[in-house]
Order: structure tokens, then sequence, then C-alpha cells
């Protein structure tokens, strides 16, 4: 991973060059620099779900729904009204007065442009949150209708999810997407795209033709540095080097929250940590081998020992923030005996397991612990260090037997996390485990369907027991976004979805 250039404030700002103090003429203390260990990789909404492409797309396109950052709820964005037919299944969207980053108006041929590709580029990094689109068309240049293969409660929600930017379609078109989004593309979000070097910095400067009057509230220059070492990172912020580092370590946090210049905040997420099972193979293949495991684990130990006790232990399958989360579901306790004697009624006691772990310190721990408790069951647990592209290739072909990890939810609502954690027939393969009940399948769909909220909650739950009690995943703990900013910031902070709140954010004189 790419080290950014670790230069004093006044540096960096001379760094930039001259075209930035003629575009604005910004004190040094108008730089928000963002030091993370994820990665810019591409500038297309369409082609990566990766974490550090996530934040990135978020400040450069806008989308139909933004979601309010102080209560959570969904609200006008590109499209200033919307009717949804009495089925459910038609959405009509009216958009407002906007324009691009080049001063070119915002159309509904973009919007069915950018829509379309997610829904039918066979390059789509995750077409699933418009799965149940028919169709997406233009009924005049301000109206978009949208139309479903049946209702859908998610939907909305949906919409706002990161790759859902509406990008312009005159310039993916003339240029090709490739070189469109090679350096500079046209943008409809908060920000445009100054400089961008890959594996060291992405440098965004405000977008002069944004929507949202007075937005963004700060004419600062934004760099998105990548930093591999969390050493570095802490380093920097101490420095007044970067005024933002992104995750975080545990061992790090109280360290940094004695320190008078630095706000460190753990703030809310939808991240589980959980570990994968591959149903596929022995031993795991066997339902009492798998809650054998799962009764082997002391989630709160394992919690307290890892996050410094900042996260906590997980009861269910699915996050804990989401909507509809379970919190009365008793979980799997930690029970040694059981789990032995489990062990022992599934035939597969003495059975080798194969622990996949990258790199990661979080990732190591967890394979530790799980080494030692299954150990001490009588299994043979063997970890097998990777990086993260074999992690991922050897998952996806179940080629592994376990691995310790994380995941979070794009929304507060729980079918994305369901069809990608729990679903057998969504395409994610119960995230890698191959999971399949058909019972969880058709309470998936029901729970899309569903639109009073009371039964969608009992689906829900129901969805929680049965993929609790068959472990179609071991539960670990629910973790926060752990965040250290500068205190010259206001208005800051790393959403849920993983978007930073920047159009808001001021910087103090």
């Amino acid at each position: 991973m790419g080290t950014a250039t670790r230069l004093p404030l006044v540096a960096a700002t001379l760094y930039l060059g001259a075209s930035v103090l003629a575009v604005h003429p910004a004190s040094a203390s108008e730089l928000i620099r963002i030091v993370s260990p994820y990665k810019t990789t591409t500038l297309d909404p369409l082609r990566s779900a990766a974490a550090g492409n996530i934040e990135t797309y978020g400040q450069l396109y806008a989308r139909l729904v933004q979601r309010n950052t102080a209560n959570g709820e969904l609200e006008a964005g590109l499209a200033e009204s919307w009717d949804i037919s009495e089925d459910g299944r038609t959405y009509t969207f009216r958009l407002r007065d906007a324009k691009f980053s080049n001063g070119t108006t915002i159309t509904a041929d973009d919007v069915v442009f950018s829509l379309s590709r997610i829904h039918d580029d066979k390059q789509s990094a995750y077409p699933a949150p418009l799965g149940a689109v028919v169709t997406i068309t233009a009924s005049d240049p301000k109206t978009v209708v949208i139309r479903l293969k049946s209702a859908f409660a998610p939907f909305l929600g949906n919409l706002e999810i990161w790759n859902m930017g509406i990008v312009s379609k005159a310039d993916v078109e003339a240029q090709g997407a490739e070189k469109a989004f090679s350096s500079a593309p046209v943008t409809s979000g908060p920000y445009a795209v100054k400089e961008w070097k890959p594996n060291d910095k992405l440098v965004l400067q405000p977008n002069e033709h944004y929507w949202r009057s007075g937005y963004p509230k700060s004419d600062a220059i934004v760099e998105l540095q990548e930093v591999a070492s969390p050493e570095t990172r802490a380093a920097m912020l101490k420095a007044g080097e970067a005024e933002v580092v992104r995750a975080v370590p545990w061992a790090q946090i109280d360290d940094l929250k004695a320190t008078d210049s630095i706000d460190m905040r753990l703030e809310p997420s939808t991240t589980i940590y959980m570990t994968l099972m591959n149903h596929k193979r022995e031993p795991f293949s066997n339902m009492k081998a798998r809650q054998a495991a799962a009764y082997a684990i002391d989630n709160k130990a394992m919690a307290k020992a890892i996050t410094r006790g900042y996260a906590e232990p997980a009861n269910t399958t699915l996050p804990g923030s989401i909507d509809f989360h379970d919190k009365d579901n008793p979980g799997i306790p930690f029970d040694s005996a059981k789990a032995k004697q489990l062990l022992i009624e599934s035939g597969m006691s003495g059975h080798e397991v194969k622990i996949l772990a990258t790199s990661g310190a979080t990732e190591q721990q967890m394979a530790l612990l799980l080494q030692a408790q299954w150990q001490a069951i009588g299994l043979k647990p063997v970890i097998v260090n990777v990086d993260s592209g074999a992690w991922w290739d050897a998952t996806a072909k179940g080629d592994y037997d376990a691995a310790a990890n994380w995941w979070y939810n794009e929304t507060p609502d729980p079918d994305l996390a369901v069809r990608w954690a729990v679903c057998g027939t969504c395409g994610s393969n119960s995230y890698n485990t191959f999971y399949a009940n058909p019972k969880v399948d058709e309470l998936v769909a029901q729970g899309t369907m569903e639109t009073d909220l009371q039964k969608r909650a009992e689906i829900y739950k129901e969805i929680q027991r049965i993929t609790t009690e068959e472990v179609s995943q071991i539960p670990l703990f629910y973790a926060p976004n752990a965040v250290a900013y500068s205190k010259n910031l206001e208005g800051i902070k790393l959403t849920p979805s993983l978007q930073w709140t920047l159009e808001d954010t001021t910087v103090a004189k």
C-alpha cells in the first residue's frame, strides 16, 4: 500500500501549487488532510466496492436522495420530489435544476444512464441495490420513472448507496469510461478532482456548480492520503500534518483521547466482526460441528481483548445497529463443555481446520484466539496467512475452512445485509460461507415486499433466529468506527455508510 508524503502544513499547501491559490485564495489552515489505510483505486462508481473508493464516490457524485447526517432520515437530493404508485412498483422522480462540475445541466438522461450502468454492466461491482428494477426511463428531461418487479420496501434507501451517484452521460460516451474516470471526471457532488496520484493521494476542490447553494461550507482543499502505517497516521495527526485519521487501531485510542488537540471518536457503524465457516466441506458442513465451534468462542472476552472493550459482543448474525436487529436474541453463549460434547456428537473431533488470516492486527488476533479456543475442544486448527487478494480468491472458491473478518451494511435497512450474509440465492453465497436454507431465502424475499413495519420486524427476527441457531456464521462483536479529528474541524464525521460529511465541515481560523 502506498505511503503518502509527510509534509508540514505550510509546505503541503505550497506543494499543491500556485493554481490552488489562484482558485481559492485560502490560508494554510484551509486544508483538510484525511489519512487512511484505504486506497482510492478508481474514480468510477461502477467499478469497485472497496472501502477507500466508497469514501471517494460520496464526495464526487450526488444521488437522487441523500441521508440527513443529523437524524439519518432520507431527504431530497438531485430529486427534489418523488411519487410512489399505490402498488409500490413505480417510482417517479422530479429533478431539481442542477449542474455538473463542468457547468452542463444534469438531466433525466444522465440519471437513466448512471443507474443503468450499475444495473446492467457486467463490470458493475455491486448491482444488488437495483435488483428489483425492471426499467429505468426518462419521461421528460426532468423526470425519471423506475419500475420494479414488485413492491420493494428498501428501494428508496438503496438509491442513497455509494454507487448510485450520477455521472455525465455525455462525457462518458464522448471519452469512453476508462478515460472519463482516469484523472478528472465530471462530477455532480460537492467536490471535483484537482489532482490524483494513485497509491499516494487524491486532492479535491469544491465543485463551484454543486446544487446545494452555500455548500461545501468551507473553501478548503481536501486531500485523501493513503498511509499504510497506523503509527505514522497517528504521528501525522499529533504533529499537525493531518486533520483526520481513519481506522485508528484499538490500541491507540486511549493515547489519542488523552491528546488535547485531538477529538478521538467512536462513531456509530453497521460493522460486524464475525467468523466465516465453509459449509461446503467438513468439518463445518456438519451443523453440530459449527455449533460446537460457536459455543467454544467466548466473544465477550474476545471483544474485550481485541478492542479494549470499545466494541459490543455480537448476539446475532446481523449488525447490532441496523433496523430490526433482535437485541433480545440470546445468541450462542460460551460453553466449553457443551462445545466438546457437540463436537463428539458431530464425529469431527481431531479434524483439521484451516483458518485464513490476512496481516491486519485485528485479523491476526482473531485468528489466534479462534485457534486457541477450537484447539481446547478437540479440533486441530492451523492458521494460514495470506494477502488480501488470496483471501478473497480462496473464500470465493470455498478453498478454506474458517476465516475471521468483518462486513458492514450500506443502509440502516437489513435487506442488503441479509442478502449479503445469509442468503444462498442472492449472488453472494452467503458471504462465501455457502450457507443455504430455502426457508431463510423465502423470508429474505418476503422482507423486501412487506411494507408493514411490525410484520417486517418479525420476518427479520425469524431470519436472525434461524441463522444464529444454525450458525451460518459466528457473530463476534459489533464495532464502532474509530476516527480521530483535529479539534480545528467542525461539522465533520464518518457516517455509518462510510461517507465523510465534508460539505458540512468548516475549519477554525
